[in-house]
């Protein structure tokens, strides 16, 4: 990968987890495990969700196959970045990660998130190739998406959710 592309993506990745940080900063168990009146997610299953999110999008990272041509959609990138951090746009979660309760506290996701998106550092920092030049598949997307795409999308997933989980936390303000 270009280092100029790492010095993008890098920075990209650790804002999304420093929001996610901060959105449960001080969030107690209890809270934590309570769902919204109006129905949704708990905060634990939005942290639930994001780690198996994180681990699925580094599984298809890791199993990529490489094409002869660079597939460069400047556009698409874009949009991939912008969206996947737009609560505004509701999408439903595909099964692949759909909240498992693996974890049944913050602190348990938390610390997976943490060793998953240390991972996904990792392998970004030994890929040595054009992420543009490596495709993989996405069950939101037909058709197969760049692994930059697919950076892209961890990058911001992790503050859509950090923006869900301060929706969550006004909800109950006060109570």
């Amino acid at each position: 990968m270009l280092d100029s592309e790492k010095d993008g993506l890098l920075p990209a990745l650790n804002k999304g987890r420093e929001a996610l940080t901060q959105a449960i900063e001080g969030v107690d168990d209890d809270l934590a495990t309570r769902k919204p009146k109006n129905g949704g997610w708990s905060i634990l299953e939005c942290m639930n969700h994001v780690v198996e999110s994180e681990r699925y999008l580094l599984s298809r990272l890791r199993i990529a196959q490489h094409s002869k041509e660079q597939v460069a959609d400047y556009e698409r990138e874009a949009k991939i970045a912008s969206r996947a951090a737009d609560r505004a746009r509701k999408v439903e979660a595909p099964p692949e990660s759909q909240p498992t309760n693996r974890y049944a506290t913050l602190r348990e996701a938390l610390a997976a998130f943490e060793a998953t998106r240390a991972e996904t550092i990792q392998f970004l920092e030994a890929f040595g190739d054009d992420l543009r030049r490596w495709t993989t598949n996405h069950p939101l997307f037909a058709g197969p998406v760049t692994c930059k795409e697919t950076v892209l999308m961890m990058a911001a997933h992790p503050g859509r959710h950090a923006e869900q989980i301060l929706e969550i936390r006004r909800t109950f303000k006060g109570l």
